[in-house]
């Protein structure tokens, strides 16, 4: 709970953040430019609605709501190099994205922070595109 408060004072300063939402036809330009995809839902979602072909998953919120950001920031460094690397965030909505995104931005200095507009749902799935499993 108290890691929710934290997020939600963070909020304030995170949202004047650096940090761009992508329809689901500029993350498949962005795809084929080799921009790096983070998927950060949790492995029941991932095998329910399967994830956009060259994905990495990398949960950050467990089913409760809880996370622990050092052994997520460990993996995400393994997969984006460097601050000015561009990656796109997926989520099942774009809400987890957002609150990512924005502390990615903001609190760490990330510059090239994407997410996709409406998440896998509403900006990839209901557009007719494609996931694998």
């Amino acid at each position: 709970m108290l890691k929710y408060i934290y997020l939600i004072l963070l909020l304030g300063n995170i949202m004047q953040a650096d940090f761009t939402s992508l329809s689901a036809s500029a993350v498949q330009q962005e795809i084929n430019e080799g921009t790096v995809l983070i998927d950060i839902r949790r492995k029941d979602e991932w095998d329910y609605y399967g994830i956009i072909e060259g994905s990495h998953k990398l949960t950050f919120f467990d089913e409760t709501g809880e996370y622990d950001f050092n052994k997520w920031m460990e993996e995400f460094i393994k997969i984006v190099k460097n601050k000015d690397q561009k990656f796109i965030l997926i989520c099942a909505h774009a809400n987890r994205t957002k609150t990512v995104g924005h502390f990615l931005a903001a609190e760490l200095s990330y510059k090239n922070v994407y997410e996709l507009h409406g998440g896998i749902n509403y900006g990839w799935l209901d557009k007719g595109l494609k996931t694998v499993k």
